[in-house]
């Protein structure tokens, strides 16, 4: 199936300078985005928290960056504050495409398993998730077209596509991120490739590298199954007396939650206004040596 995902917008970034311009500000290698390849990346304060993640492709030779609807301003505002002499044109795109997510078959899009690989599909473009295959397909494509149609995919909800993201335990932007707060590693920016550690320097660069490499994630955002009534988003998890985590984003009786590892054990059920949560761990995720219960 194919879900149109109506909460997203896209910024194009065209000119000489578009990749320069972005790689000292993001955390991926923009040199690594071509017509056959995409990446998953996000933009940081200076002291190295979450402010917008995004995922970048080519378009046409230009670059074009799918990002949170809702908050798209803001993020074009953000770089137009760094475009000082770059030779860029920054410009909204949103209402010229539509973004939908396929979750299988992705092979009829034209597309293998390999994250990232993109390709031209419909007079738009379409890419294997750059987080995980799992997560499927990105597509985009001129509004009134009937190319996923074609190509024999019927069309989903948007809880389709939520379920499989929380089973997966992949935060959607802002709803599991707290803006100005987060920071990469606790939400596996690192197993997800959402972050280069060698491109050189980029807005936030020092304290991401610090956590990475001086074992500073304590907390991580997981999946849970909830048994009583949903929390709402930002409330504490508590493990016996112990604040344990927070809860984030949640559909019926699964959701995810940002849980500190130091309170993490096998089998171990944390309570969250009246309702019990157990975490687990996806395969995918990779704890440092340093971290607690690694």
């Amino acid at each position: 199936m194919y879900i149109p995902l109506e909460n997203r917008g896209l910024i194009r970034i065209e000119g000489p300078d578009a990749r320069d311009f972005l790689q000292g500000l993001v955390s991926q290698d923009m040199q690594r985005v071509t017509e056959t390849q995409a990446v998953y990346s996000a933009f940081l304060t200076a002291q190295g928290k979450f402010l917008f993640d995004f995922f970048c492709f080519e378009l046409d030779g230009t670059l074009v960056l799918d990002c949170e609807g809702e908050r798209r301003s803001d993020f074009f505002k953000r770089l137009s504050m760094y475009k000082l002499r770059s030779d860029v044109t920054l410009s909204d795109v949103t209402d010229a495409f539509q973004v939908c997510a396929v979750l299988s078959d992705t092979e009829k899009l034209g597309l293998g398993e390999q994250r990232g690989q993109a390709t031209a599909f419909g007079g738009g473009k379409a890419f294997v998730d750059p987080r995980m295959a799992a997560l499927g397909a990105r597509v985009v494509l001129a509004p009134n077209s009937t190319a996923l149609q074609d190509a024999g995919l019927s069309a989903g909800k948007f809880e389709d596509y939520e379920r499989v993201r929380m089973d997966l335990g992949v935060a959607d932007g802002s709803r599991d991120m707290g803006v100005d707060k987060a920071l990469l590693l606790e939400y596996g920016f690192e197993e997800l490739d959402g972050v280069c550690f060698t491109k050189g320097c980029f807005m936030g660069q020092e304290l991401t590298a610090r956590t990475r490499y001086r074992g500073l994630v304590k907390k991580r955002l997981l999946p849970v199954s909830i048994d009583g009534t949903t929390p709402q988003p930002g409330t504490p998890l508590m493990a016996g007396d112990k604040e344990a985590g927070e809860m984030k984003t949640s559909q019926g009786g699964q959701g995810l939650a940002l849980v500190r590892l130091d309170q993490l054990a096998d089998g171990v059920m944390l309570t969250c206004e009246g309702a019990t949560l157990t975490p687990f761990v996806p395969d995918w995720v990779v704890f440092q040596k340093d971290d607690a219960n690694a």
